[in-house]
């Protein structure tokens, strides 16, 4: 079909109304589906640039790098309580240890003490034995039947008696070399075995602990 007029402006025609006749599409997401920001509405201040890739690359390697080493936290948390849990065990046993040896030291240091006053009280014992000595020998010539002197003897033995001092001077018992020496033997009459007839010299206990023999004369079976 002839035309009249510039190309030009025949083509422009054309142009628009091809435009015209194309539908129009208009985006209203808030959300920018590339980068991800938010999109403001009209008037208000402009959305950031978008990111390129390789920006976008950094921030999830470096998210990624912040997530494995959140990761990593607990499990050094846990190897550094379990490191001090070990710690803490050990140092209980430690004191646990300590305890018993002091509690050992403590027993060790009673049970001396204990022995210690037990041969202090031993020693003083023994020293009085000559003074008792005295005393049973004044008591067989008569001496002690009565007066000052025999009260006085009376209760020094009841004294010593509270140490544990006790006497060995039985007749008629079954000798025995733990706590009799036997100066004398002689044969007796239906003496099956070998028997205290006589009792020369007291010996003495303290507790189990024989202070001094006693010196007796022994009845043997003839």
């Amino acid at each position: 079909m002839p035309h009249h007029g510039n190309e030009e402006e025949h083509s422009s025609s054309r142009d628009q109304g091809s435009k015209r006749d194309e539908p129009v599409i208009r985006d209203h997401r808030k959300v920018d589906p590339v980068t991800g920001q938010a999109r403001h509405p009209e008037g208000g201040t402009p959305a950031e640039p978008a990111v390129d890739a390789a920006d976008s690359d950094g921030d999830a390697l470096a998210q990624a790098e912040e997530i494995l080493n959140r990761v990593e936290v607990p499990a050094e948390e846990s190897v550094a309580q379990g490191t001090e849990a070990a710690a803490a065990a050990e140092l209980k046993n430690d004191l646990l240890r300590l305890q018993a040896e002091y509690v050992n030291y403590r027993k060790r240091v009673e049970r001396d003490r204990a022995v210690a006053g037990e041969m202090a009280v031993i020693g003083v014992l023994n020293s009085l034995l000559p003074v008792l000595d005295d005393v049973d020998a004044a008591r067989q010539h008569g001496d002690l039947t009565d007066g000052p002197f025999a009260a006085i003897a009376a209760k020094l033995e009841n004294a010593l008696k509270t140490y544990g001092l006790t006497r060995i001077d039985e007749t008629g018992v079954e000798f025995d070399p733990t706590i009799h020496e036997a100066l004398i033997q002689q044969p007796g009459e239906d003496i099956e075995v070998d028997t205290v007839s006589q009792v020369l010299r007291s010996g003495y206990k303290s507790g189990e602990r024989v202070l001094r023999a006693a010196q007796v004369i022994v009845a043997v079976p003839a």
